[in-house]
């Protein structure tokens, strides 16, 4: 058996000795986003170092925990905190989530980050559709052997994310009246923030934000079956757009503000799922 393969099962079999819940969709809430998870109705929740095996987020913001609940009528789990490349973990285990999620029951996954803007038409505090993704930056999560047991060696990229799900996503924004942006997110590895070079390289490329993470997870999934979609909260302008330095507290402060709406938003397009 595969290493990332028995890892696997045995976080599995660590989480099915402690909660009996099976979700349908899995959400995964980014830096600043975690409060989400206050909302749904929760049946159960599991710390992430009660499972065996299991890799642990060390970053602020980023509770570390799953929650288990309902949001409207769908069962749900809500990933309260994700695990980082830039972390030190192996790819595998930043994707392990991601699968063990799968192997949980879920079919959809819903992904959320807090990114910088790299489109020039956006502005702080913006929700953004992702309609694509650029992953050339970051390694490759299905590099070594095939997990076969959950996908084929060749997974297809052609449509990422689920249009169905998209235009749930775009009619719900437009119901409730929340102005969503779409673009293309690209995944740099971080922990530093990207500088300007790297931003205009990165517009070049067709890329409207960028951040540190869900680009491997939706590959990941993607390889695994799941439909998938996402959502990313421009929380400032990338480096060299405006003279302000980044920083983790600016990030995290643009998406408190954000929150409700990304809450509105979540909540209601998960409902019609």
């Amino acid at each position: 058996m595969h290493g990332d393969y028995g890892q696997l099962i045995r976080c599995y079999e660590s989480f099915r000795s402690s909660i009996s819940f099976q979700p349908r969709a899995a959400i995964v809430l980014g830096s600043g986003l975690g409060d989400f998870a206050d909302t749904i109705q929760a049946e159960a929740e599991l710390p992430y170092s009660e499972i065996e095996g299991f890799p642990v987020s060390t970053v602020p913001g980023h509770a570390g925990r799953f929650v288990f609940g309902y949001v409207g009528e769908v069962p749900v789990v809500c990933m309260k905190g994700r695990i980082h490349f830039y972390e030190g973990y192996p790819m595998g285990e930043v994707v392990l989530p991601t699968r063990l999620m799968k192997l949980m029951g879920a079919e959809i996954l819903f992904l959320t980050n807090a990114s910088g803007g790299v489109n020039e038409d956006f502005s702080a505090g913006d929700l953004m559709l992702i309609t694509d993704h650029i992953s050339c930056f970051v390694p490759n999560p299905l590099v070594g052997p095939n997990l076969s047991e959950l996908g084929t060696r060749f997974p297809d990229m052609s449509t990422v994310y689920d249009k169905d799900l998209q235009d749930i996503l775009r009619r719900t924004a437009k119901e409730y009246k929340i102005s969503l942006k779409e673009g293309v997110y690209a995944q740099l590895s971080g922990p530093s923030f990207e500088s300007p070079a790297e931003i205009r390289m990165l517009r070049r490329l067709g890329a409207d934000a960028v951040g540190m993470s869900t680009v491997v997870e939706a590959i990941a999934a993607n390889h695994a079956g799941m439909r998938i979609c996402g959502i990313s909260c421009v929380c400032n302008l990338a480096a060299g757009m405006t003279a302000n330095p980044l920083t983790h507290e600016e990030v995290q402060e643009a998406a408190d503000k954000a929150a409700p709406r990304f809450a509105r938003l979540v909540t209601e397009s998960v409902k019609r799922f």
